[in-house]
Parts: C-alpha cells; structure tokens; sequence
C-alpha cells in the first residue's frame, strides 16, 4: 500500500458486490474515503456488508436509475466527508442473452436506466461539485468490451454499454478544462455473483481468451485505481480494456 488515494473521497455505485466491492475494498487500501452507494447492503456473494468491511466507509442507499437519487448519493459524499474527488459509475445491469425481437420496451429501458442514465446523471452531478470546488478531479465509468465489439442477443446491453464508452469520451472533452478527468474502464467476462448467475456467460468464453481464465473483480479494481489516481494523471478521453486479451484477436 503506499496511499495513492490518501485524503481523497471517492463514490462508487453498485460496491456492494463484485467488482464495485472489490474498487471500494482497494481504493480503501489505498488511503480513499470511500462511500458505497448501492440498491442493496448485503453482497450478493455473501459475507459482510462492504461498508463493514472497510474502515469508516459510509453506506447510502441508492437506486441509481433514479435521478434524483444520484444527486443525493453525491450530496451525502461531500456532506459526509467535505468534496467528492472520485466517481466511479460500477452500477449496472446484463439482462441475459435475448434476441432484439424478442426485447420488451421495459426491459430495454431498464437496461439504459441502470447503465447509462446512472453514469450520465451521476457524472454530471459529481462534475458540478468539483468544479465548484476547482481542485478537478477523476470519473471513472465501467463499460464493457461489449461496448466496443458485439456481444451475441445482448443488443440492449451493447447498445447502453457503447453510449457510455463515447460518453467518456465526451465527458473528457467537456471537463478537461476543469482538470476533471474521465475514462472508461471495459471489461470482459468477469467472474461475480451476477455473471455465474448467466451461463451465456460464465465460464464459456476463457478457452478464447489468450491469457486463459475469465477475468476476476480484483482485475478491474488495480484498473480503476491506475485511472482514479494521479498516476493518470495526463490520461482522459482513454476507455481502457481489461479483457485478458480477448478483443485482441
């Protein structure tokens, strides 16, 4: 550990499981203050409640399609520890393998809320407190390679998926000027207690992979805090691809 997060507060949806559970988990090792913003409180591998886990961590119960809950995640942030520095939009949702025909307009808008809206909304609230603040600051939205190349029956989620990939791009664009940073993070298969749940997805795809094992949440956590942190520093605009090597081919 040599605290490449020290004295800064990040807020991270979806950390109560899997890989938001495992950014939070580091960015705390790290010397972050931190504060889970979640649906639920119990992991859905089990175990202790991630804010129990680590060390002065604060839980904000968050639906984070809802608008106006985003904006009260970030406002509890800085109320609870005085500014916000880090964002990390983790929250999201894969609906499964479906064909497009088969897709309820439901269903699709689910998907967008939960993926896209949430990053957007919460990239927009979290840009406004640290612009007010003009010390800058990092975004970090978590994508996915399904969001760069096709995903077979996963329309919804590959077409929510590449709007935040691009919106990342743009963000950078925009906030640039305020020394806010923002870069996207786009996993492959990832092992957690959502995708095992998914058999179109786990388990299937490592013999394609060239490093030859799905990827862990642990591996995309040490890639959230490489772009979180001022290691980064000159990087925005960047969607980073933790795939093992899968979208090399």
């Amino acid at each position: 550990m040599v605290d490449r997060l020290a004295d800064r507060t990040a807020l991270i949806t979806g950390a109560a499981s899997g890989i938001g559970r495992a950014i939070a988990i580091r960015f705390a090792e790290e010397g972050a203050n931190v504060v889970v913003a979640d649906i639920r409180e119990e992991p859905r591998e089990g175990g202790r409640p991630t804010h129990e886990v680590v060390a002065d961590a604060e839980f904000v119960e968050t639906d984070v399609s809802d608008v106006e809950a985003m904006r009260d995640a970030v406002e509890e942030t800085v109320s609870a520890f005085g500014g916000l520095d880090v964002l990390v939009n983790n929250a999201g949702i894969f609906p499964g393998s479906c064909p497009i025909e088969a897709v309820e307009e439901a269903e699709y808008d689910r998907v967008m809320d939960v993926n896209l809206k949430s990053a957007y909304f919460g990239s927009k609230f979290a840009a406004g407190e640290m612009r007010e603040r003009g010390e800058g600051g990092a975004i970090v939205n978590i994508s996915s390679i399904a969001g760069l190349v096709g995903y077979d029956d996963a329309a919804s989620y590959c077409a929510s998926k590449g709007a935040v990939a691009n919106l990342s791009r743009e963000l950078a664009l925009e906030l640039g000027p305020d020394d806010i940073r923002v870069n996207a993070i786009n996993p492959g298969v990832v092992e957690t207690a959502m995708t095992t749940q998914d058999t179109s997805a786990a388990g299937t795809m490592a013999e394609q992979i060239p490093l030859h094992r799905d990827g862990q949440p642990e591996d995309i956590a040490g890639a959230a805090l490489f772009l979180a942190s001022d290691d980064a520093a000159y990087v925005t605009g960047h969607n980073l691809v933790v795939d093992g090597g899968y979208t090399a081919k």
